[in-house]
């Protein structure tokens, strides 16, 4: 089963078109903790992506500041993995954080 096909992802992405970031954290942290490799570094990078638009709210610099631990997991992945689309994800909150 590819990890866009998990019942944590499809929740977290759905909660990442509501906006609601600290939950796209919480739902995905238990699957993180249940991977390893690749796809362990995938959710992580997700998770910091989710952190940085929840924390760019009250705090724009650590927003970045997670962005940029969310790009060295990320990074190397292709533009999709697993179902997940990943560069997409990653420009979408580039573009949220440069325009707060």
């Amino acid at each position: 089963m590819r990890l866009a096909d998990t019942p944590e992802v499809q929740a977290a992405l759905a909660l990442w078109r509501k906006g609601q970031f600290w939950e796209v954290h919480e739902v995905l942290e238990p699957l993180w903790q249940r991977l390893a490799g690749p796809g362990r570094e995938l959710v992580q990078g997700l998770i910091l992506l989710a952190a940085a638009l929840h924390k760019a709210k009250t705090n724009p610099r650590g927003g970045w500041r997670n962005f940029s631990k969310a790009l060295a997991r990320l990074e190397g992945l292709p533009a999709e993995y697993e179902g997940i689309p990943v560069a997409a994800l990653v420009e979408e909150a580039r573009r949220a954080l440069e325009n707060p």
